[in-house]
């Protein structure tokens, strides 16, 4: 493409932009005839319905997979060891000064 070509399409875009506004211009066809989605400034991107049922599925299936695993595996979490019995510990082991101590 031309140097030329390419300030015909910056000065189109460059119109379109103070003709609509920031907001307005939302996409155009690429050299393969696909859609181009142009970048918006500071607003959400334009998701399809595919997309949110794919992100809704994905976020889903991991969600299941932690609770899964939490509820069959706990110990990968809270270790593999047994609680200590804190009522078994002495006053000392706790850094707790005898009472006749001032």
């Amino acid at each position: 493409m031309s140097s030329i070509g390419r300030m015909g399409g910056l000065f189109r875009t460059g119109t379109q932009l103070l003709r609509r506004g920031p907001g307005r211009i939302t996409s155009r066809k690429a050299s393969g005839g696909e859609p181009h989605i142009v970048p918006q400034y500071r607003q959400y991107p334009q998701l399809t319905k595919n997309q949110k049922f794919q992100s809704e599925l994905i976020s889903g299936a991991m969600w299941f997979w932690i609770l899964w695993h939490f509820w069959h595996d706990p110990d990968a979490v809270f270790g593999h060891f047994p609680w200590p019995d804190a009522s078994a510990w002495t006053d000392e082991e706790l850094g707790i000064p005898p009472d006749d101590e001032e």
